[in-house]
């Protein structure tokens, strides 16, 4: 309910001080955003990833920082109900020619919740739907860049011209290698995906005016036009091997962006006065993809947190199926729960864990906030992390809270909260990541088909090879998986392996390879027992084997493309790489992509 008079003096102080932090948090965080060009430019590539990985921390700094001089000046927590709902109402006129009022909201929200001790949308403080539009939001800022620029080259001939110009107007503060020779061959590329249009009068290449930057690459966004035809495009900047910019791949259409875009790759810095207008832009290129995986990808993961919350209610208001133990092995450290209908699933830390396990809760939470702020190169999957959420019990199956009560009652309550007899689960903890088919699944699938038939033995042997191309790529991100069980890995849509299981991640550099010693008399030869000292974090290659290749048509696979995996010289080389210093190149394309 709303009160029907504004008249409580502190109200709008509040508002305003609420304001004061939000402004504060975007303006550092945009600043952040904006010196990864300079970065870029000077090949500062470990100050770019600490970057990426600090700047995921600041949301919630300011978020403390704000609750603390509410508390401090007004005594906020103290304030009766009516007049934060006084405080709502003038913090929604301030967000009505604010730029970025959407994620204003939200941090409305993140704030009031802690001062409030709320933990649920549902009810009259905060923002359950959005209160301001961001439809057709631009900048008025005098001299800011406008969302996207437009180019219009007329004919295919006049592509490489209209490309200059615009990669010439990006102002990079460094030289391209050949920059007529790249724009010819992009322009090459572009005119065979056009070949059998008819240009029309329309005919024009949009792109964001400012790049998107991860790691060691910067890339340009856009898309191509002409009449009704649009085309999704992004062509990565590289540094050269003398330092020299080269447009490195031309990356065309919905399935390339999505790949780029990933919920298995490191948030982008991207400089954006209005982020609506950006993904309002970006949806255009990629209409299936959510708008909270648009913001998360964009570095705004409170924001994308907060959409994907209220598509999920939604969704569990037009369903009517129950959440269930999710299908596939169950784990020893997480409890793993779904809702057949939606494309995710819900993870709870166990109570207990049997042996081998040794862990503890806040080292599986560390483990998951480490691949947060990762590099996680397209091969571990991004979670969402919440707490205290409530679910409706009636979507519950009765053998899923057995489940929870069995192995994490500590995560659980039944409570009617509301007092209206409608029971709601609440979890305390848990993470949310998206569904992929189990590796160990899809492989056994392959194999009721009969390798015999052709496209399940094609399906076998990509995901193989896929499999060991995602520990390589770990690997050179300096991720040691820990337990390589094809149960922990799954694989996408596009037939993409990613690693989602992260109990027992370890930084390569933090492991020691090593190989078994060969036994020195027969009694260690015969023995079943380890005869040899294992000091933690000693990892034996030769030994995953047994763990991985019982099936014969796996092995070969496995052993024709990935034999090096089974050695501890591989890891060790890699080890002693990032210790030098060295980052690889892990593109998010493959090589077909590349220009040259």
């Amino acid at each position: 309910m709303f009160p029907q008079r504004l008249d409580a003096p502190q109200a709008y102080d509040i508002a305003k001080a609420m304001m004061d932090g939000f402004n504060r948090h975007y303006k550092l965080f945009r600043a952040e955003s904006a010196r990864a060009k300079h970065r870029f430019e000077t090949q500062d590539w470990h100050g770019q990833q600490r970057a990426q990985r600090e700047r995921i921390e600041f949301y919630d700094l300011r978020v403390k920082e704000c609750v603390l001089r509410l508390d401090k000046e007004f005594a906020a927590g103290a304030q009766p109900m009516n007049v934060w709902q006084q405080v709502k109402l003038h913090y929604i006129g301030l967000m009505v020619e604010h730029l970025q009022p959407e994620l204003a909201e939200t941090f409305f929200n993140s704030v009031t919740t802690k001062i409030l001790h709320r933990t649920h949308f549902q009810n009259d403080f905060i923002f359950v739907r959005p209160a301001v539009s961001t439809e057709y939001l631009e900048s008025r800022t005098p001299g800011a860049l406008p969302t996207y620029r437009a180019y219009y080259p007329q004919t295919l001939d006049a592509l490489p011209e209209a490309l200059h110009e615009l990669f010439v107007q990006l102002d990079l503060q460094c030289p391209f290698d050949d920059l007529q020779r790249d724009v010819r061959l992009l322009g090459e590329r572009i005119a065979a995906r056009l070949a059998g249009l008819t240009l029309r009068a329309n005919f024009q290449i949009q792109v964001l005016s400012n790049l998107f930057y991860r790691n060691k690459g910067a890339y340009l966004v856009g898309k191509i036009i002409t009449g009704y035809t649009e085309l999704a495009f992004s062509v990565p900047i590289l540094h050269g091997s003398e330092g020299r910019l080269l447009l490195h791949a031309a990356l065309f259409g919905e399935d390339d962006m999505h790949g780029l875009f990933s919920f298995a790759r490191a948030y982008f810095m991207v400089d954006m006065e209005v982020p609506s207008a950006y993904v309002q832009f970006l949806r255009t290129l990629m209409p299936r993809k959510p708008r909270s995986d648009l913001y998360t990808a964009l570095g705004l993961g409170k924001q994308g947190k907060t959409l994907f919350y209220r598509d999920f209610l939604h969704h569990l208001r037009y369903s009517s199926d129950k959440f269930r133990i999710a299908p596939g092995i169950k784990g020893m450290v997480m409890l793993v729960f779904d809702l057949p209908s939606f494309p995710y699933v819900f993870k709870l830390i166990k109570d207990h864990f049997p042996a081998p396990k040794e862990t503890t809760r806040e080292q599986v939470k560390g483990k998951y906030l480490l691949v947060k702020q990762h590099d996680r190169v397209g091969r571990m999957a991004d979670t969402l992390e919440y707490s205290l959420v409530a679910f409706p019990r009636d979507r519950f199956s009765d053998e899923l809270i057995e489940e929870i009560r069995k192995f994490a009652p500590s995560q659980l309550e039944i409570s009617d909260r509301d007092g209206d007899g409608q029971q709601e689960v609440i979890i305390s903890h848990l993470y949310i990541e998206r569904r992929l088919v189990p590796l160990n699944i899809h492989l056994q699938e392959c194999f009721d088909k009969g390798l015999g038939d052709a496209d399940a033995a094609r399906s076998m042997s990509s995901a193989v090879v896929e499999y060991g191309n995602a520990i390589k790529d770990l690997v050179a991100a300096n991720i040691f998986p820990g337990d390589m069980l094809w149960k922990n890995f799954g694989i996408t849509r596009n037939g993409k392996v990613v690693f989602y299981d992260y109990d027992e991640i370890e930084y390569l550099t933090d492991c020691n390879f090593r190989r078994v010693p060969a036994p020195r008399n027969e009694e260690e030869e015969m023995s079943g027992e380890v005869w040899y000292a294992v000091h933690p974090r000693d990892v034996f290659p030769e030994t995953f084997g047994p763990f991985l290749l019982g099936n014969d048509a796996v092995r070969e696979v496995f052993m024709r493309h990935h034999a090096d995996l089974l050695d501890a010289q591989f890891w060790q080389s890699h080890k002693e790489r990032i210790q030098a210093g060295h980052m690889l190149d892990v593109f998010p394309y493959d090589a077909e992509r590349r220009l040259q």
